[in-house]
């Protein structure tokens, strides 16, 4: 595979889309493949939504999530590995429990608290080689990316990608109850006033319903690489 080169601003790829469609293991192959630094902004909110619950801040209460998105510090480390410090503390296995991806989801529709992370997240990426993903990256974080893509598959897909993630952490998952979750987590997403979940009017959209995760790292490099090769 080409390694894509841009070098006058660095080089920003926006990766977007909906729960369980893969964001996460698409985003890091991509990176790995074209030497690009991945930045995971979900990891960000759903760190938030971990103090929120241990300090007992309502995640649905706007003000106080914002205030204490305020107080808090997040930071993103690649050391063999993504490590999501929260605060300083290694949070990297407590931010994957379902109860921290449902808080993400409810506090990240305040407005506040989306202003806070979209400003840290914007300065991650400033003048360096990136791929971010979110849900937001290509309408509001990256609005001037390089290359913008919008992953979508079917819920039920979905769903049985994150019922199979949560197996292999040792859990036992239902999954009627993940499908479930999957379908909440979309209405708020999409419904929420504040950058809801939508692709960029010049993103591609890939349906990865029948791809595997390896063919979608592939297609998403094919579509960087043509994009970066229409703009040089």
């Amino acid at each position: 595979m080409t390694t894509v080169s841009k070098t006058r601003r660095g080089l920003q790829v926006a990766l977007d889309g909906p729960a369980g469609v893969g964001k996460t293991t698409t985003a890091r192959g991509v990176g790995d493949a074209l030497n690009l630094l991945y930045i995971d902004t979900g990891a960000m909110y759903r760190a938030l939504a971990v103090k929120a619950l241990r300090e007992g801040v309502s995640l649905d209460d706007s003000e106080a999530a914002t205030a204490l998105a305020k107080a808090t510090k997040v930071q993103l480390k690649d050391s063999g590995g993504l490590q999501v410090l929260l605060d300083g503390e290694n949070v990297s296995e407590a931010i994957r429990a379902p109860e921290a991806s449902d808080g993400a989801s409810r506090i990240s529709v305040h407005p506040g608290v989306r202003e806070q992370l979209v400003a840290w997240q914007r300065k991650m990426a400033r003048g360096r080689r990136v791929i971010m993903e979110g849900r937001d990256i290509g309408t509001v974080v990256l609005a001037d990316a390089d290359a913008k893509i919008f992953l979508t598959a079917s819920s039920e897909e979905r769903a049985r990608r994150r019922y199979r993630d949560l197996e292999k952490r040792g859990e036992n998952p239902s999954y009627p109850v993940v499908l479930q979750d999957i379908r909440e987590r979309d209405a708020r997403d999409q419904g929420r006033a504040t950058a809801p979940l939508k692709p960029a009017i010049d993103a591609v959209v890939l349906d990865c319903t029948a791809l595997s995760l390896p063919q979608q790292v592939e297609a998403v490099c094919r579509v960087i690489e043509t994009k970066i090769k229409l703009n040089i």
